[in-house]
């Protein structure tokens, strides 16, 4: 097992988005980063969110994603016909402000906490697709490719501010345990379908 840690950080200001024949405003395009970046109660120095009542706030202020799903959804997209190459994608591909190594959501948990250098954050929430989401990755059921895989990526409060770079350990400590980022996922999903 790879040890836990951050391969790359994103930041990104709320651009117009094209989205069904619609201009919206999205801060889902997130660009990698060079050196520390400073993390405030409300995320990182430099990043927005354009729609607070599901992204972004004291509990989504940052926003984590296994680098190892990133072959999948490349593999999607190319047998989707979006894309004819096998470049990987890049590190921010699906809006996250940290790519991460070495934890999948089931073995992610509400409530633990990442110790990140002087960085504390904790584990709040999976991400639930949105239609921005099926627009910026070029696959109109990008949501439901999402649940199915079961590859949502998390949301982390932030306990103690600091600075957060690319190649920082993460150091879990344990919280109740009492539900996985992916039993989540899927009991919210769940709930919506019912």
């Amino acid at each position: 097992m790879t040890a836990p840690r951050v391969v790359s950080v994103q930041t990104g200001l709320a651009r117009p988005l094209m989205v069904g024949g619609r201009r919206v405003l999205s801060a889902i395009g997130k660009t990698p980063v060079t050196g520390p970046v400073a993390v405030g109660r409300l995320g990182l120095d430099g990043d927005e969110q354009a729609d607070l009542s599901v992204h972004g706030g004291l509990d989504k202020a940052v926003y984590a994603y296994p680098v190892e799903h990133l072959p999948t959804w490349q593999r999607w997209r190319r047998e989707a016909g979006v894309t004819l190459f096998d470049e990987p994608l890049p590190f921010g591909f699906v809006g996250e402000n940290l790519s991460v190594e070495g934890l999948l959501e089931h073995e992610v948990w509400i409530g633990d906490q990442w110790v990140l250098g002087d960085l504390v954050l904790r584990v709040t929430a999976p991400r639930e697709p949105c239609f921005k989401f099926n627009a910026v990755t070029g696959l109109p059921d990008a949501g439901r490719r999402m649940v199915e895989g079961r590859c949502s990526g998390w949301y982390l409060a932030v306990v103690q501010p600091g600075t957060v770079h690319a190649g920082v350990a993460v150091t879990v400590r344990p919280g109740s345990r009492g539900m996985t980022v992916a039993e989540a996922f899927m009991a919210r999903r769940v709930k919506h379908i019912r």
